[in-house]
C-alpha cells in the first residue's frame, strides 16, 4: 500500500538500516552526501539491534550469570538457585535495544540523514518505489543495499494453532522457557540461543546434520566447548538429519534420523538454527543489472559496486563472513567510494566470535584453511592449563594458538577458546593487519596475570623458550 504521493531526490538512497546500513549512511552525511535511510522498521538498527547480536547477548550474559554461580560453588561460594524472572529479563533486553536505537535516531538527526520507513523496490538503476511510506518514489544518484538476510526456514513444516516451531527471532522474544526444546542445527546461533534456554532450565536437545558442531572451525577450538555443550545439555546429536517435523496444538513432533537408526521425539518447541539467506525477494533486481550468484547473493567487486555503477552493496546481502563488523566496513567502504575516495575491502584479518561457554573466537587463516590451501604454517599452542589466570578462574579447558610463517615467524593466524575471548581476539587483528612477527607479539609485555598472557606465551614458543612450558625439544 502506497501512503503518499511525495517524491524525494537525494545523493544517496540507503535501503537498510542495520549495521551496513547506518554506517554507510554515517560515513556519507560526515563525507557531506545527501543521505535517505529506508527500512520498514520505526528505528534504524536492524536485524543486528533488534533481533539478533544484541538481544541475544543480552539474554548470554544473564545466561552467563547463572552458569558462573553453579561454577564457582566448587570454589566454596554458593548462591542458591536463582529466581527467573522471564517478563524483567525482557524488559531489560528491551530497555538494552530502546536506548541503543534512540541513539542511532539521534545520530541521524544530528548528521542531517533523512530516515524514512518504508519498503523499497527498484524501479529502475535511479529510481526507489516505496510501499507503506509517506513518500511515493525516492530518486537517487547512487544507492547502497544493505538489506541483510533472514532465517533459513525448515522445508515442509506448516504451523497450527500456535507458533513452537520458532526461529532466532521468535526465540530472543522469549515469552516462556519450554520445559524441552530441540535446537535444529550446531551452527553459531543454535549453540548461542541453546546456552541461554539450558541455563533458564530448558530440557535442549541439539540435532546437527554434521559430524561434529561448527564444522568451519578448527576442531581444537570447538573441542573444550563441545565437552561443556555435553554437560549443559541433554543430548547432542550429530551427523542427524530432521527427517520429519510437524507441530500440534501442544507439541512439536519430530523424526530425526541418527546414525543409529530413526528416532521419535516430541518436544515443547523447536528452534531451526540452519543459517542464513540473502535478504534480496521483491527489491526490484531485474529492473537493474545488478547481479546475483547461485546462492543468491549480490555479486560487488572490491569497492562494494555491483554490475550497477551507481548501485553498491554491502553486508549479509553479499555473503562471506555474514557478520556485523564486516558490513559496517563494507558500509563505510561504499560511502567513501561514492563520495569520491579510493577505498577497497582489504582487511587481512575479520574476527569472529561465539559468544558460548567458553567462547571461541579467531581471526585470519585457520589450521583447516592451511591445510586445504597447502599453506606451509607453524601452529603454536598455548593450553591455558599452563595459565595462572585460568585457574584462578577454574577456566583451565582453554586453548591460545598461533598460525605463524615457519620461515619469517610473520603471524596469519589465531585462534582461542576459552573465557572472555570476545575482548583477546582483538589484539591477533591488530598483529596480522600490521603484519606483526611472533616475535612482536612474544616480547610486547602481558599483563600478569591475565588470560592475554596466553598470546604471548604462545608467540613465546617459536623463539623456543615459553616461560610456562618446557621447549619444544625437551617436551
Amino acid at each position: 500500500m502506497v501512503m503518499g504521493d511525495m517524491e524525494m531526490t537525494v545523493d544517496l538512497a540507503i535501503i537498510g538500516s542495520g549495521p551496513g546500513g547506518y554506517g554507510a549512511a554515517f560515513r556519507a552525511a560526515d563525507l557531506g552526501l545527501d543521505v535517505a535511510l529506508i527500512d520498514p522498521r520505526h528505528r534504524p538498527g536492524g536485524v543486528c539491534l533488534h533481533e539478533g547480536c544484541i538481544p541475544s547477548k543480552t539474554f548470554l550474559f544473564l545466561a552467563e550469570m547463572i552458569l558462573n554461580a553453579r561454577r564457582v560453588e566448587k570454589m566454596g561460594l554458593h548462591f542458591g538457585t536463582p529466581r527467573i524472572d522471564i517478563a524483567a529479563m525482557a524488559a531489560w533486553k528491551g530497555e538494552v535495544i530502546d536506548n541503543m536505537a534512540g541513539g542511532l535516531v539521534h545520530l541521524c538527526q544530528q548528521r542531517g540523514i533523512q530516515l524514512i520507513r518504508g519498503i523499497s523496490h527498484f524501479e529502475n538503476a535511479t529510481t526507489l518505489r516505496l510501499e507503506d511510506s509517506e513518500l511515493s518514489r525516492l530518486k537517487f544518484k547512487n544507492a547502497i543495499i544493505a538489506t541483510g538476510s533472514t532465517p533459513i526456514t525448515f522445508p515442509g513444516t506448516r504451523s497450527t494453532t500456535s507458533s513452537r516451531i520458532m526461529r532466532s527471532a521468535e526465540a530472543l522474544s522469549l515469552a516462556d522457557v519450554p520445559h524441552n526444546l530441540l535446537i535444529v542445527g550446531g551452527g553459531y546461533v543454535g549453540l548461542e540461543l541453546g546456552t541461554v534456554y539450558a541455563a533458564l532450565g530448558s530440557n535442549v536437545q541439539l540435532a546437527e546434520l554434521q559430524e561434529r558442531l561448527l564444522p568451519a572451525v578448527d576442531p581444537d577450538l570447538v573441542a573444550p566447548l563441545h565437552r561443556s555443550l555435553t554437560e549443559l545439555f541433554e543430548q547432542i546429536h550429530l551427523a542427524t538429519a530432521i527427517k520429519r517435523m510437524e507441530e500440534t496444538a501442544d507439541h512439536v513432533q519430530v523424526t530425526l534420523a541418527t546414525p543409529n537408526g530413526e528416532q521419535e521425539q516430541r518436544f515443547d518447541k523447536v528452534l531451526v538454527a540452519m543459517g542464513r539467506t540473502p535478504a534480496t525477494t521483491n527489491l526490484g533486481l531485474a529492473n537493474t543489472q545488478v547481479e546475483m550468484n547461485d546462492k543468491g547473493f549480490i555479486v560487488v567487486d572490491e569497492q562494494q559496486r555491483t554490475a550497477e555503477p551507481n548501485i553498491f552493496a554491502v553486508g549479509d546481502v553479499v555473503g562471506g563472513m555474514m557478520l556485523a563488523h564486516t558490513a559496517t566496513r563494507e558500509g563505510r567502504i561504499a560511502a567513501e567510494v561514492i563520495a569520491g575516495q579510493s577505498s577497497t575491502f582489504d582487511a587481512r584479518a575479520i574476527p569472529a566470535v561465539i559468544y558460548t561457554d567458553p567462547q571461541i573466537a579467531w581471526c585470519g587463516l585457520t589450521e583447516q584453511q592451511a591445510v586445504k590451501e597447502n599453506i606451509h604454517i607453524t601452529v603454536l599452542k598455548y593450553p591455558w592449563k599452563y595459565s595462572g589466570r585460568a585457574n584462578t578462574m577454574g577456566a583451565t579447558d582453554g586453548l591460545t594458538k598461533i598460525l605463524a610463517d615457519p620461515e619469517s615467524g610473520r603471524i596469519l593466524g589465531i585462534g582461542i577458546t576459552g573465557r572472555e575471548t570476545e575482548g583477546m581476539i582483538a589484539e591477533g587483528v591488530l598483529a596480522i593487519e600490521m603484519g606483526a612477527l611472533a616475535e612482536d607479539m612474544a616480547l610486547s609485555l602481558h599483563p600478569h596475570p591475565t588470560l592475554s598472557e596466553t598470546e604471548g606465551e604462545a608467540a613465546e614458543i617459536f623463539l623456543g623458550s615459553p616461560t610456562h612450558l618446557l621447549p619444544k625439544q625437551k617436551r
